[in-house]
């Protein structure tokens, strides 16, 4: 179900039924020259929605802001203050809670908010909601992860590779132009190599200042089709999981009954 696309009636309905809501986020960033900006949000949410009808829940409206700072470079990108970003993910999970859903399911669509994430995860920590976040993982399972790894040819991935570029051609075969594709695979240029492991933001731009890492000239419609099924089927597994889960909620429950006490404690009360 697409929250967009129902009615009032039917949002509450299925926020009473369901109790889970799904925010499947990417950002609006260069994906080399063959795939459009929206490729990380489009897909996302395209699995969101497959999954959300294996399992039902209500899936958000298409979401596309996130940590894309290393983009600004390019045109096409849209970035936000991180003071704001961070404002608006939890206002908007607010929202959601405001409506009725109490858990809610953060779906990663864009390598960039890989350290964002957990962060907002842990924010719930910070002041008691009446709701508990989830942050299913892409390639959790060994099992999975060897059945992706059979549908592939190239070893290199990361950006508008033979795995994104086909799972879009997969979703929305008619943003895909296959004829744009760079001839020469992007392999990490490694030019930060001397940092020994250590972060730094600009470390992506380090390796790959043209947006694109990985091979893209391996890529099909039937390889996305297969990878696109995976995804959902892990997606679809997570949703029932947490649709089940009451150790989240109990945990957090005690965890703010504790934090309350411990200011009480503090304050001489």
């Amino acid at each position: 179900m697409q929250w967009e696309q129902l009615t009032s009636t039917d949002l509450g309905r299925a926020a009473r039924e369901t109790g889970v809501c799904i925010l499947a986020a990417g950002v609006l960033e260069r994906h080399s020259e063959h795939l459009t900006l929206g490729t990380d949000y489009l897909n996302a949410h395209a699995i969101a929605c497959l999954a959300a009808e294996r399992e039902p829940a209500v899936v958000f409206p298409p979401f596309y802001f996130g940590q894309i700072y290393e983009a600004r470079c390019f045109p096409g990108a849209v970035t936000l203050r991180p003071q704001l970003l961070l404002e608006l993910f939890l206002g908007v999970f607010d929202e959601i809670a405001r409506n009725g859903f109490h858990k809610i399911v953060l779906y990663n669509g864009h390598g960039g908010n890989n350290h964002l994430f957990p962060f907002l995860a842990q924010c719930t920590l910070w002041e008691e909601k009446p709701y508990a976040l989830y942050l299913p993982a892409w390639g959790s399972s060994p099992e999975r992860a060897a059945r992706r790894q059979a549908i592939l040819e190239t070893e290199h991935h990361g950006h508008a590779c033979e795995c994104e570029t086909s799972m879009t051609m997969a979703n929305y075969p008619e943003l895909v132009h296959m004829d744009r594709v760079p001839d020469e695979p992007a392999l990490p240029l490694e030019r930060a190599r001397d940092l020994r492991g250590a972060f730094a933001g600009i470390r992506w731009y380090s390796d790959y200042p043209e947006h694109y890492a990985g091979d893209a000239r391996a890529a099909t419609r039937e390889k996305g089709l297969a990878l696109r099924d995976i995804a959902v089927e892990e997606l679809a597994e997570a949703i029932a999981a947490i649709k089940a889960d009451a150790v989240v909620p109990t945990l957090n429950r005690e965890f703010f009954a504790r934090e309350r006490a411990q200011r009480r404690s503090g304050n001489g009360a």
